[in-house]
């Protein structure tokens, strides 16, 4: 059990430029953070959807992270915390209350086998089990789980943490990344010559920038030449499939079960959702949504929704489904 204070919400906030307003004291402490619903006397809560708007009433939270808006639904035993988004607030709180923080305890484990063509910095932890093989550098204060295998031809930035299972080669992860359980990053891309079936080499690589977080069995493979590039602040959910020479921008966020053919260009703030299928050599723009299951098979400009099989404008899709209903 944490006791964070009101302070150290508002410094931690502020930090990320986020205006807050509240009457609450610095000095009043809250345990914990939970749902509306079974949040207790001593705990802090928020409010971001308005399907949960009956729970907000009777909520039994001290305090409650809220936008404006709805200031006026709290019950009297919940002090407002008001800020512009809600959820973007609750984020950053959420790192104050972790209770299972990560961080290097600078030991190598004796089980583990190390190359003598590497570099490993300072404050570096290997776990039992766990293979570093030649051409790789390990900067500061990174951590790899047991039973990794990484390299040949590997970078790996300071802050990143490698969990159980991993498998990198022939890559650059950025700092402050993050690599799920059971991911294999940098292996050699489905690619050979059709009639004969004679494989591709492949002998680029895989790019992943900073802060960056990739779900478990995730595969990423490396590009046939140059890179598949992962931009910063991209969020990969399980079970992802990235092909060669795939390029992704910055702030994505894809969910579990999508597969991405190779050569594809994505731009930023692309969502794409679960189970939803591109095909190759497409380019798909800035700010794309594309809702779960769809299946891509042309490009995309900027700022479009997408839908169905194959993907079309949201609402022509939504029209002809209600057409099909009938």
């Amino acid at each position: 059990m944490k006791n964070i204070s009101f302070l150290q919400l508002i410094t931690k906030l502020n930090f990320h430029n986020i205006k807050v307003k509240s009457n609450i004291k610095k000095e009043t402490f809250f345990t914990d953070i939970k749902p509306i619903h079974k949040a207790g006397i001593d705990d802090l809560s928020f409010f971001s959807n308005i399907k949960y708007l009956d729970l907000l009433k009777t909520t039994k939270a001290k305090a409650c992270i809220i936008n404006k808006d709805y200031e006026e639904y709290l019950p009297n035993n919940c002090e407002a915390i008001i800020v512009e988004d809600p959820y973007l607030a609750f984020a950053y709180i959420t790192e104050l209350f972790n209770y299972n923080i990560k961080k290097s305890n600078g030991i190598i484990s004796k089980n583990s086998f190390l190359s003598n063509d590497l570099k490993i910095h300072s404050n570096v932890q290997i776990d039992h089990f766990t293979f570093i093989d030649n051409d790789t550098e390990i900067l500061d204060n990174v951590i790899i789980g047991s039973n990794c295998k990484i390299g040949p031809n590997v970078l790996i930035n300071k802050n990143v943490i490698i969990n159980d299972n991993v498998t990198i080669s022939n890559s650059i992860i950025d700092e402050n990344c993050v690599i799920k359980t059971g991911a294999r990053i940098g292996s050699t891309g489905f690619g050979f010559e059709e009639k004969s079936k004679q494989r591709i080499i492949h002998i680029g690589n895989v790019i992943i920038k900073k802060n960056t977080t990739i779900g478990s069995n995730t595969t990423i493979d490396r590009a046939v030449f140059e890179s598949t590039t992962i931009g910063e602040y991209s969020q990969i959910d399980n079970l992802v499939q990235i092909a060669h020479n795939v390029s992704i921008g910055k702030h994505g966020i894809i969910a579990a079960q999508v597969g991405i053919a190779g050569s594809t260009i994505i731009g930023d703030f692309v969502k794409i959702g679960g189970q939803a299928g591109i095909a190759g050599h497409l380019n798909i723009g800035n700010n794309v949504t594309i809702a779960g299951k769809s299946g891509v098979t042309k490009n995309i400009k900027d700022n479009k929704i997408v839908a169905g099989f194959p993907a079309k404008d949201i609402n022509i899709w939504k029209r002809e489904i209600i057409k099909l209903s009938k």
